[in-house]
């Protein structure tokens, strides 16, 4: 038996449906983030591995997909730790920091940019995750101040509402409260990285779930009883308004706390219909972010289709010259299956048309029916039509055009009529 022909293990296939879908998704997408004021770029798939590695990718840094360099021996048993130079990128966020480096005297500041393309990472498969997936990103380059957050949130969230995703939830935190908290149960600055991988499962495992890994990871008793006390204490709290209450311990930043409560004042007049939460266990993986940090939701529940923050130092690592920075991204492949495929406004026509059929008469009725602005597809008549006719009404086809040989020879059409699926 022949072996079953499929995509590489975590790839996949894109049909012509799904694509049509995906491409009105991103169409809305790039019109409501241009309206906004965003210059879209584009940046290579590869990255010098070294970027790639620069220990602020979080996880995702363990699951490079790297390229060999050229010039290897052919015969060389094991390969050299050296032997990779090369990655293909895990976000987009890395490859626009360095962008910016690059290209700083042709930019004009703050940078508003808008970047949409694949990323990969060699993670496990699973339904719904791949190693190759679309990232929608919008960053802010240049601004300091909390506008960047704002606008951030904003533009995103009239993105998604304008494809029919509404309700959402956006959760906020910032890593200066993290470190505060951090800080005040004792546990050690060269820890706060470990506690908070452990801390941002708690959707996953639950509060008794991270102390239990907390324990495991053979942190202090009295530093993981201090967290314990303070998440327990700042779980049920969502209002961002009453940070200032007290509620946080002495070691948050009260800049921290003030950043948060601006942020979402802000949002209650530029997005009133999105709701706001303080969310203490927000991490937010990437090790990179040093201020506010987000993550927004559909009420359904489950993961998170949006998620960004403030990262102020990643542009000068490259440049020598810090910039500030805050970026938002939406997780594509996370939004794509809530969405419908909307009709066609000028309809779209399936002409059918008998086999052997005068080429040049159908492509003049294809043109004056493509005149009218519709999109037009010729399509073999089949032996039984309602399967055909209900395939075509899958792909989004919603007329019909038949065209059949007259007595002289000729094509003869018949006007455009509806198209039904049994």
């Amino acid at each position: 038996m022949a072996s079953k022909v499929v995509p590489a293990r975590g790839m996949r296939d894109v049909l012509p449906v799904e694509k049509a879908r995906r491409e009105h998704a991103l169409h809305v997408i790039r019109e409501v983030y241009r309206s906004f004021g965003f210059d879209e770029v584009e940046t290579p798939a590869l990255e010098e591995l070294s970027r790639l590695e620069s220990g602020q990718g979080g996880e995702n840094e363990k699951m490079l997909f790297k390229v060999m360099r050229r010039g290897l021996p052919a015969d060389e048993p094991l390969l050299p730790a050296d032997a990779a130079d090369l990655g293909l990128r895990f976000d987009l966020t890395v490859p626009l920091t360095r962008y910016v480096a690059s290209n700083a005297a042709a930019l004009r500041m703050p940078f508003k940019a808008l970047q949409i393309g694949p990323v990969w990472r060699a993670e496990r498969p699973q339904k719904g995750r791949y190693r190759q997936f679309v990232q929608c990103d919008i960053d802010i380059v240049g601004e300091p101040g909390s506008l960047a957050e704002v606008e951030l949130v904003t533009a995103t969230h009239t993105a998604l509402t304008r494809l029919g995703l509404t309700g959402t939830t956006l959760r906020l935190n910032d890593r200066g409260v993290l470190t505060g908290l951090l800080e005040g149960c004792g546990f050690a600055a060269d820890d706060h990285g470990s506690v908070l991988v452990t801390v941002d499962k708690n959707d996953k495992i639950g509060l008794d779930g991270v102390l239990a890994e907390l324990r495991a990871k053979g942190f202090a008793e009295d530093a993981v009883a201090a967290l314990e006390k303070s998440l327990t204490g700042l779980l049920p709290l969502r209002d961002v308004a009453r940070l200032g209450d007290g509620a946080l311990p002495e070691a948050v930043p009260a800049e921290s706390v003030e950043r948060l409560q601006g942020i979402a004042a802000a949002l209650a007049v530029s997005a009133p219909d999105l709701d706001v939460q303080f969310d203490v266990t927000l991490v937010r993986g990437m090790g990179y972010y040093t201020g506010p940090i987000f993550e927004m939701s559909l009420p359904t529940g489950g993961s998170s289709i949006a998620g960004g923050g403030r990262y102020d130092n990643m542009v000068g690592r490259f440049s020598g010259r810090d910039l500030p920075a805050a970026g938002f991204s939406i997780g594509f492949e996370r939004i794509i299956d809530e969405l419908a495929l909307p009709a066609d406004p000028a309809g779209a026509i399936a002409l059918v048309h008998p086999a052997g059929a005068d080429a040049g008469a159908l492509l003049r009725r294809q043109a004056e029916l493509r005149a009218t602005g519709a999109r037009v597809a010729l399509v073999k008549q089949a032996k039984r039509l309602q399967p055909l006719f209900d395939a075509l009404v899958a792909e989004g086809y919603s007329q019909v055009v038949r065209a059949r040989v007259g007595e002289d020879g000729a094509l003869e059409f018949s006007d455009p009529a509806p198209l039904t699926a049994s």
